[in-house]
């Protein structure tokens, strides 16, 4: 896991209403009317916390047909074990410089400069 997953995961349990949808998950699967009626949350606003939670890997939704032919979206819960700490903040960090080009991460060598100013009215070259 790279910080950027990392911080799609924290942000995605970060938020009081996404914690609700876990919690009602976490008895089985549920489609989305069923679980909007028991969150008493808008389909949009539902559809927009489970997407944070389904990039994040934290739940699945599943398009499936009903008896009577009705397309029913549903959403189940991911295994997931969520630890955080200072291992798990360095293992992201790492990962995010091993997968980046060196001039990414800052070892291509020497420092890199503004240009310089281009005149007595460029604001770059007054002190104030």
């Amino acid at each position: 896991m790279n910080s950027e997953q990392l911080l799609a995961l924290l942000s995605a349990v970060g938020h009081a209403q996404r914690l609700r949808v876990i919690g009602e998950l976490a008895d089985g699967r549920l489609y989305v009317s069923e679980l909007a009626r028991r969150l008493e949350m808008s389909r949009p606003l539902l559809y927009m916390h489970l997407d944070r939670l389904e990039k994040a890997g934290l739940v699945v939704g599943r398009l499936e047909l009903s008896e009577d032919g009705k397309a029913l979206k549903y959403f189940e819960l991911a295994p997931f074990e969520l630890k955080l700490n200072v291992a798990t903040v360095l293992a992201a960090l790492q990962e995010d410089r091993s997968a980046a080009p060196p001039e990414e991460t800052g070892d291509a060598g020497g420092a890199v400069e503004p240009p310089a100013a281009k005149g007595p009215n460029d604001p770059r070259g007054t002190r104030t």
